[in-house]
């Protein structure tokens, strides 16, 4: 059986040490589809003020879904971020909890503001409160996406407008709120916290400059929702190890760099988006057998900035005048 296969009815298991424990969160009513739909993997105790999350990486496709797309199940994995979550578990071991989507992102994206959604996908009314107009509906790519990465429509027909509202209340709105819970969490222990939202990019997507394609691009919304210290050190960091990156271009960050991001609380969040060559055939979606390095240099990239960083980021109360 091959992973396209095995992706519709099981989640990958992950082999986790002794000392990681897996939290799951389950909702009852999309328990058949989805089991679970999402798992934060913890360390014992966390040890450093970094948080991981990889919202795109889900390859459970339900029987429902993909009935309802004209699409087979390899189309639908285009927009998939494939083993971008296998990529980084090892972070765990530095002692920063992982959160993972196991639904995909063609199902529901999680990037993307809760109700920004094509009313011309749906049999009913939408919200009053929903954004129909924005750049990312009109492209097809709002929260329950219209298309896969390369364009080619999703589903057969029109979904009944209570589809999409019970894909946002049962599967984006607990995720957020655990997301931001364990921010939260992170910056009361540590005193500020760094998101770190982890993704890929297609081989395609990267336009050349400076005669080299991008290995990574580093996302702080031009500056706004981290430290530029931050970004300084994972890039440096990067480019020890041999890797091309770019800030910005073609990938500023999405909703959640945008909306948890917020350095003068003390809470930084940057997007990292890999190159897909780099560690996968993205033809067959196998993985190449340099996957293995590039998750060690990851590790040992944010290894590096966590040391170097030793506290920079803490917000620290203003004295009375």
């Amino acid at each position: 059986m091959d992973r396209t296969q095995r992706c519709l009815t099981l989640i990958r298991r992950r082999r986790l040490s002794s000392t990681t424990k897996t939290k799951i969160l389950m909702r009852p009513v999309i328990a058949d589809e989805f089991d679970p739909p999402f798992a934060v993997i913890e360390p014992d105790g966390q040890t450093i003020p970094f948080v991981f999350n990889v919202p795109h990486s889900g390859a459970i496709y339900p029987a429902s879904f993909l009935a309802a797309s004209r699409l087979d199940a390899m189309a639908l994995r285009r927009s998939e971020d494939a083993f971008v979550d296998e990529l980084f578990a090892p972070a765990v071991g530095l002692g920063a909890p992982l959160m993972t989507a196991h639904f995909p992102r063609a199902y529901l994206d999680l990037n993307r503001e809760p109700y920004e959604l094509d009313s011309r996908m749906f049999d009913g009314r939408l919200p009053p409160f929903a954004n129909t107009r924005s750049m990312r509906v009109a492209g097809g790519l709002g929260t329950i996406p219209r298309i896969v990465a390369d364009g080619q429509e999703i589903y057969r027909s029109r979904l009944p407008v209570e589809e999409a509202l019970r894909r946002i209340e049962w599967l984006y709105k607990p995720y957020h709120r655990m997301l931001r819970q364990l921010v939260r969490r992170t910056a009361q222990v540590f005193g500020h916290a760094v998101l770190i939202d982890c993704h890929s990019m297609p081989s395609s997507s990267v336009s050349r400059e400076d005669g080299a394609k991008a290995d990574i691009v580093l996302g702080d919304r031009y500056g706004t929702s981290c430290a530029t210290l931050l970004v300084n050190l994972v890039e440096a960091a990067l480019r020890e190890r041999g890797y091309t990156v770019l800030r910005n271009k073609p990938y500023a960050g999405g909703f959640i760099t945008e909306h948890y991001g917020e350095p003068a609380l003390g809470r930084h969040a940057l997007q990292i988006e890999i190159n897909r060559a780099l560690y996968m055939d993205e033809r067959s979606m196998q993985k190449k057998p340099g996957f293995a390095s590039l998750s060690h240099d990851l590790t040992r990239v944010f290894a590096q900035v966590i040391a170097e960083i030793d506290g920079e980021l803490t917000v620290r109360p203003i004295a009375a005048e």
